[in-house]
Formats: structure tokens, sequence, C-alpha cells
């Protein structure tokens, strides 16, 4: 059965990528992107933003809605950046937003630098009413370190500086379908798509 869902984003390249990763799974799903009003993202979590974004989606169409929040959690720092990442430094510049975490573990040691991204998937179907009948939320996690200095070109955001377990490397300096494969963001599609395939 074919599932049309909205992602409430108005970046037509995420549209595509959702696209892409559900597609191979759910060949029958089309992800159309959201035109309304963007809302507040006032949540204390990864969860509750993503939740919040997805229920104005489905509030605003009356489709299936999906949001994702994703950030880097440094562990040393008690989980910051965590949801305020885009805007670490101030603004949303990711070069600043970097150079500044990079800054403030200065003097942390290599034991000491665990980190991970984490990445929440929210799902909400709106009832017969229009209302949020339906929600739930995926996620995932890709546990790493954060190396001392920015390396790969690769990749965007706090990629540079993320050596993920299993490797030497930064996530900005593996292959594509190499961090597609394993990325926080990987991991909480997984566990999104069965829920997907019960909405179908």
């Amino acid at each position: 059965m074919a599932l049309e869902v909205v992602l409430a984003t108005h970046n037509q390249h995420k549209v595509e990528e959702f696209q892409r990763i559900l597609g191979a799974a759910m060949p029958s799903i089309t992800v159309v992107a959201y035109d309304g009003p963007e809302p507040v993202e006032d949540g204390v979590s990864f969860a509750e933003n993503a939740l919040i974004k997805a229920r104005a989606a489905a509030a605003h169409t009356g489709l299936v809605a999906l949001a994702d929040d994703s950030g880097i959690c440094v562990d040393i720092l008690g989980g910051a950046p965590g949801i305020f990442s885009a805007r670490w430094a101030g603004g949303r510049d990711s070069t600043e937003n970097l150079e500044l975490l990079l800054a403030q573990l200065s003097d942390i040691a290599d034991p000491h630098r665990g980190a991970h991204f984490t990445c929440a998937i929210a799902i909400v179907a709106p009832d017969a009413a229009g209302r949020s009948g339906f929600e739930q939320v995926a996620s995932g996690e890709w546990p790493g370190r954060l190396a001392s200095a920015a390396s790969g070109a690769h990749g965007f955001g706090y990629d540079p500086i993320f050596v993920p377990d299993g490797h030497d490397v930064s996530a900005a300096e593996l292959a594509p379908e190499v961090k597609n494969a394993e990325s926080h963001r990987a991991r909480a599609f997984t566990a999104a798509i069965p829920i997907l395939q019960r909405l179908a």
C-alpha cells in the first residue's frame, strides 16, 4: 500500500535524502516537503524538538509527518552541545561551532574526549479530526570521540572532529557509503522503518 509522508523541512536536499533511504526499504513511500510555518523548537531534548516539528507538519497537511533532530553530545560537557549543536557559537555557522567546541576541549586528554552523535526521528499520524493521533520517536546514536583538530572534506557540521568507534579517521574522512551505513541518522532510520511499515 502506498504511503505519502511529509517531511517537516523546507530543505529539498533533506527530502531527497529521506526519499532515497526510506524508498530502498519501502518502494511505495513518497516523501514530500513541508510548505507550512516553522514552529518554535522549544523542547529540551532531540525527541521533543522532532515531535514539535512533526506535529506541526501533520496538522498543516493532514499527512503522516516525519521530522528529525540531531546533534553531538560530549561526555565531559554533560551531553552538550546537544540540542544546541547547530548554534553552539551563537549563530548557525558550522565552522564557528566546531572551533568553539575544540577550544573548550583544548586541555582535555584523549581518554576523556568521548562523544556521540544522536538523531531522533519523530513520526506523527493525524487522526480523523486532524489532531496528532499516533506519535512515536525512533532514535539512533553513533559513539566515538573528538579529535584535537579537524580533518577530512566529506560530511558537514562536527564531522571533521568526530572519530567514530571502530575507525581511526574522522567522520569527514570516511567514504560517504560507510558513513551513511553507520551514522546516527542511519541507525534512527533503521528503527523508524518498521514503524512506517505499520502505518502503510
